[in-house]
């Protein structure tokens, strides 16, 4: 059997001011830069990425039949993967260019059997709410309604009845923070195989109508994680199976929020499972509370936690509305600016993007002193650059080796690093990049030679992410509601374009 496989992620920010550019994709960052060929196969073995579980499902086909002499193997056809970093709209030319990149790679690869599509689920295009519907309807028009496709999605996809329209079977992840990625991109390869083998698959779909902000869908605790260990024993992964897409919240379109998706060999099964999960979540409402406080009370609560429990595990402060992995800047100050004026001591924080004040790091050296505005820049509303003289204590090319559970092995590149200082603050150690990245991994802090578990207070730009390396650490964990792109108290949010009836909010 010959199969096409391909990824196009992004997680569009609709609020965030900065367009996704095809280049943002071509780019290596926290991810690979743009694969084609065989590069698709080489350059993702052994990450945590749906299309490399695909890949080896695939493989573990072959093998096993090969190891019994049958003559049965999957030859994979690799197209193209890339993805950018979460932002703005996706232009135009980024989107048509790549997804004319993957129609013409179908048209090149002869006769195939079926396609796999890693892809994220919440792409907003210049000129489509919904880029993934798009783009599947784009390969429809090439391949016709006979061959089949099966797609991962993300978590917090927005699916849209096109998406499920067009693509003969999803999966999407079950862990926020994102550790069976490619465990969701293998189960989309075998639900395809199955398809192949001429497996009876009927599908229900419903959308929810209330959103649920992002720090609230982590999950390892409740609701969430009561209704996903729910929705395991409900399930048989090859014959019956249901999935929760949680939804992405700063996606204003009108398919933006939760919805569950079943698949199973009859209609009635799939209606059922998917009303089931639906009531769950539904009685669940006003469980899903996102637990935001503003930055000073929430550096005054991990100071007190602090000074009444002298050599306790360090308390987590995650400045979540401006996590680079939600579209946020990476930049802005706030939770900085209140850290350094509470006199906070035993800090480390970051990462905060500011090339400008990398290169000038860079160009002082360490030892240096330089006066500068640190992040700010990039217009967030009620944010401004961190004023400060600031010692520079180390420098780094920006290349970091992942170490945590959710990208170890990968490499990260973001861009000239330093470790810095405020002068007269020197207990409070930042990080600064080039390029935006969330931090979701020790190996930022580490690599400059932080001993994590002697700090008091680690302040983080990530949403839920960094609980994958830093739970462990914590003596307690607070969500802080600093100003960022990356807005989580929802009716805050200017929305224009969702369906009517949909409910955000307290």
């Amino acid at each position: 059997m010959r199969i096409a496989i391909a990824g196009f992620q992004h997680e569009t920010n609709t609020f965030a001011p900065k367009p996704t550019k095809y280049d943002d994709f071509v780019m290596t960052d926290s991810w690979p830069g743009m694969l084609h060929g065989d590069m698709v196969m080489s350059e993702t073995r052994g990450m945590n990425l749906p299309i490399t579980g695909a890949i080896n499902s695939a493989e573990a086909f072959t093998d096993h039949h090969q190891d019994r002499g049958q003559d049965r193997c999957i030859d994979l056809i690799p197209l193209l993967w890339c993805s950018a970093e979460p932002g703005g709209y996706v232009s135009d030319d980024a989107f048509d260019r790549i997804a004319s990149m993957i129609c013409d790679g179908i048209l090149a690869s002869g006769q195939i059997d079926g396609i796999y599509l890693d892809l994220h689920g919440a792409m907003v295009t210049a000129s489509h709410f919904d880029g993934e519907g798009e783009l599947l309807r784009r390969i429809r028009a090439v391949i016709g309604d006979n061959i089949p496709i099966a797609v991962s999605l993300d978590l917090h996809a927005n699916v849209t009845h096109e998406m499920v329209n067009y693509a003969n079977l999803i999966t999407i992840y079950r862990t926020y923070p994102h550790l069976d990625m490619a465990a969701t991109g293998g189960r989309a390869m075998d639900g395809l195989l199955d398809i192949l083998s001429d497996a009876e698959i009927s599908h229900a779909f419903r959308q929810i109508p209330f959103l649920i902000p992002l720090p609230a869908q982590y999950t390892g605790a409740d609701p969430c994680l009561s209704i996903y260990k729910h929705m395991s024993q409900i399930s048989s992964d090859r014959g019956a199976f249901v999935e929760w897409a949680m939804g992405f919240s700063a996606s204003d379109i009108p398919d933006c929020g939760p919805s569950v998706l079943a698949y199973a060999p009859s209609s009635e099964r799939a209606d059922a499972m998917v009303a089931d999960i639906c009531d769950r979540i539904m009685a669940a409402e006003a469980d899903f509370d996102p637990m935001l406080i503003d930055p000073e009370p929430a550096v005054q609560i991990a100071l007190n936690s602090s000074s009444d429990n002298p050599g306790a595990k360090p308390v987590v402060l995650a400045d979540v509305q401006d996590n680079p992995g939600a579209g946020g800047s990476g930049d802005t100050a706030g939770l900085l600016k209140a850290l350094y004026h509470a006199g906070a001591e035993g800090v480390v924080c970051g990462i905060i993007s500011d090339p400008d004040f990398t290169q000038m790091a860079h160009q002082a050296g360490i030892g240096a002193h330089i006066k500068a505005g640190l992040g700010g820049k990039s217009g967030v509303a009620d944010d401004t650059p961190f004023e400060a003289e600031f010692i520079i204590h180390a420098l780094h090319d920006g290349i970091f080796t992942y170490t945590g559970e959710m990208y170890g092995g990968g490499i990260a590149e973001i861009g000239d690093s330093c470790l810095v200082s405020p002068v007269g603050a020197a207990d409070i150690k930042i990080v600064v990049s080039t390029y935006r990245t969330q931090c979701l991994d020790q190996c930022f802090f580490t690599s400059f030679g932080i001993d994590l578990t002697a700090t008091r207070i680690i302040a983080l730009k990530s949403t839920v992410h960094f609980r994958a390396d830093f739970e462990s650490l914590a003596s307690q964990i607070i969500h802080v509601a600093a100003p960022g792109l990356f807005e989580c108290r929802l009716e805050r949010l200017p929305y224009q374009h969702l369906r009517g009836g949909m409910r955000w909010g307290k």
